[in-house]
């Protein structure tokens, strides 16, 4: 439903006949819509966390960057499709929400999660300097072609993960 409709679409009402809950089952729990908006944003992130933590336990540190590769291109197909892509669409209009309500931002900051020790423990031991500004420089371009993915259609090719990875290591 707010993949589909964005903020807008984001009512008690709606909520409610998109969860299948008898009317005034969310306005009883979140009494405004800021609250409710609040709510939505905090469970996305969970989520997102919940993943790459679960993504990050399972993937050993790559041994090079061809490995890293293929799992950043495994995420981005995660977050392209079915239920990911919903949430990555969700996510990106809760960011362009705070944008009017600061207090959001605080909420979407990225955090650190197994996934991204993952990454940054294969640039440190490829020697890169500043291992973490290279992590959060990689991972920001990821999203940014998830997004544009999202808007513009298509998928990621594999030359354009491969060219993040190797400008992380250089």
């Amino acid at each position: 439903m707010l993949a589909d409709s964005g903020m807008r679409g984001l009512t008690h009402r709606a909520v409610d006949r998109a969860a299948q809950l008898p009317p005034g089952t969310t306005s009883a729990y979140f009494r405004t819509r800021q609250a409710l908006l609040t709510a939505l944003v905090r469970r996305l992130v969970a989520l997102d966390q919940e993943e790459l933590e679960e993504a990050g336990a399972r993937t050993p540190v790559p041994r090079s960057a061809e490995d890293l590769t293929a799992g950043i291109a495994e995420l981005i197909r995660t977050r392209l499709t079915g239920e990911g892509r919903r949430r990555s669409l969700a996510r990106y209009a809760c960011a362009v929400e705070s944008a009017h309500h600061p207090e959001l931002r605080e909420i979407l900051v990225p955090r650190d999660n197994q996934g991204r020790r993952v990454v940054r423990a294969f640039l440190a031991a490829q020697g890169v300097a500043d291992p973490e500004a290279r992590t959060v420089t990689l991972l920001t371009c990821v999203d940014g072609l998830v997004f544009d993915r999202l808007v513009h259609g298509g998928s990621v090719r594999e030359e354009e993960i491969r060219g993040l990875v190797a400008a992380a290591l250089r």
